[in-house]
């Protein structure tokens, strides 16, 4: 089968995406406090980055004769970001904690994928991986600046 680990990465990022779509769904629906006009909107345009993502992910995945898991029970079965029921009793910068968290994932997800597809020859993957990797350190220099830290990219 060609490109077998780079399908595998593929769809464990199908998975990752999708749960983190509802991480940062969760975030926008039950945040408070100060900060709240701002950021309340902002969530919505996370969550279109990351729908974005998981599309271009999932048609990638489709293009080279895999197949994408596409039941929420696929999802919750194989991603590896935590899940958690939503609290009121959080604060933002808790709540944007968890972000950077499931960001960093993702970042480490995506530089796999850089590594496997390029061992097995699939460019077009490849770029797609670097593309969506520097839009995640991005967001994730982003929320880190808002919280009043490094981006710590490189730690």
């Amino acid at each position: 089968m060609k490109f077998a680990k780079t399908k595998e990465v593929l769809n464990q990022l199908v998975a990752d995406l999708s749960q983190m779509s509802m991480v940062i769904h969760q975030t926008h629906w039950y945040m408070r406090g100060p900060g709240f006009l701002t950021l309340h909107p902002m969530m919505d345009d996370f969550m279109d980055d990351v729908n974005d993502q998981l599309d271009e992910i999932s048609e990638r995945l489709i293009t080279l004769d895999g197949a994408p898991f596409s039941t929420l029970k696929e999802m919750a079965e194989n991603t590896k970001i935590p899940d958690e029921v939503g609290r009121w009793d959080r604060s933002m910068e808790e709540r944007l904690a968890t972000l950077v968290e499931g960001y960093r994932y993702l970042a480490d997800l995506y530089q796999k994928g850089i590594e496997v597809s390029g061992e097995e020859g699939d460019d077009p993957t490849q770029d797609i991986f670097i593309e969506f990797k520097t839009a995640t350190e991005k967001r994730i220099w982003m929320i880190q600046a808002h919280l009043g830290k490094a981006p710590e990219i490189d730690a």
